[in-house]
């Protein structure tokens, strides 16, 4: 985006909503209510990363999506946007390229390496949805400051890491995840809020969020018997949501505000 929109005052987000099993419409307004908090943010709203052109002109980035995997350019643009100070808030599924295996159960083939590096993780497996522990991996941290641990009723994300991750919130898993080729885990800790660094940009990561309505398994069912809200129930969610976004928005705010100061003593000095 340019200096003069910044300047201006508009700041320009992408969000990324689609895909699979999920209740994507119920996602899609839940963050856009959040978005509309900021009265200077702008929203374009897409289903996939191949909306380049947009991607370019976005001050920051938020996608809430399952088993969309970007094509090879959409990957390159994406990292590249990222390390040249782009920021991208990314939630539950967006790590997530899984095919349903012949022998029944769900894989998840390395498909987008540069993808899944540049968010630095990818989803591998879950247990069935139950109670477990969210703690604070770093208490100190703005993002995390005043939170307590807290149980959430949501998919338990097992994945594989990539990359100096800097580690909010995590979790801790060992035991089976059926359904799934990487059903045998050891106990281990497992990343659920972090930071992903990259030369100017970031990718900032939360596990958090799993949502279905009762038509959102077709092909595969139907109909689902119930309506999953998951962390969406949690006050504590909408925290991380909101502060998040806040994250995303900041080094735009800073940029402006530097941008009228230096406009005001220039006038001072005139």
């Amino acid at each position: 985006m340019s200096d003069s929109a910044r300047t201006a005052g508009r700041i320009n987000c992408v969000l990324i909503a689609g895909g699979l099993w999920h209740d994507i419409d119920f996602a899609r307004l839940e963050l856009l209510k959040l978005l509309a908090e900021h009265e200077r943010v702008r929203v374009r709203v897409f289903e996939d990363f191949e909306n380049l052109e947009a991607l370019a002109e976005a001050d920051f980035l938020i996608s809430y999506t399952c088993n969309v995997v970007p094509s090879l350019p959409a990957q390159e643009a994406l990292r590249e946007w990222v390390r040249s100070g782009g920021r991208w808030y990314a939630l539950h599924g967006t790590n997530s390229i899984i095919r349903l295996m012949s022998d029944g159960n769900f894989g998840t083939p390395d498909w987008a390496p540069l993808f899944v590096e540049t968010l630095g993780s990818m989803f591998r497996s879950h247990p069935p949805i139950e109670p477990y522990k969210v703690t604070v991996a770093k208490p100190d941290h703005p993002l995390v400051e005043g939170v307590e641990p807290f149980d959430a009723s949501d998919e338990q994300y097992l994945m594989r890491t990539y990359g100096d991750l800097e580690v909010l919130l995590e979790t801790e898993f060992g035991g089976d995840a059926p359904g799934f080729v990487e059903d045998k885990w050891e106990q281990a800790k497992h990343p659920v809020f972090y930071i992903n660094k990259q030369d100017k940009g970031a990718v900032l990561y939360l596990t958090l969020g799993h949502c279905r309505h009762h038509y959102d398994m077709q092909p595969l069912l139907d109909y689902w018997p119930t309506i999953d809200r998951c962390s969406w129930d949690l006050p504590v969610f909408y925290t991380l949501l909101r502060r998040g976004i806040e994250w995303a928005i900041s080094p735009v705010d800073e940029a402006s505000q530097a941008a009228k100061q230096a406009a005001a003593e220039a006038m001072a000095d005139s």
